[in-house]
């Protein structure tokens, strides 16, 4: 791969690490949301294990939302 270098405003710079974090949390809270499911369904519980994998499956879409948005800033620094 290319060794490309490109000059990043701080304020961009700072924008994309804070979205890696968000990314991040997102999908630690979703597996955590999922290893949760799968418990309850252990325990036959699975109204909680629905539950949880609604919780799971919406802080999978918040990651995929925040992994967007730096996907368009790493287009804009080209």
């Amino acid at each position: 791969m290319a060794n490309i270098e490109t000059t990043i405003p701080s304020s961009e710079n700072k924008k994309g690490i804070e979205n890696h974090h968000k990314i991040a949390t997102h999908l630690e809270n979703a597996a955590t949301h999922h290893k949760e499911a799968a418990k309850h369904h252990e325990d036959g519980d699975h109204e909680k294990a629905a539950e949880s994998t609604i919780k799971a499956q919406g802080h999978a879409a918040l990651a995929n939302e925040h992994h967007k948005e730096d996907l368009k800033q790493h287009a804009l620094v080209k």
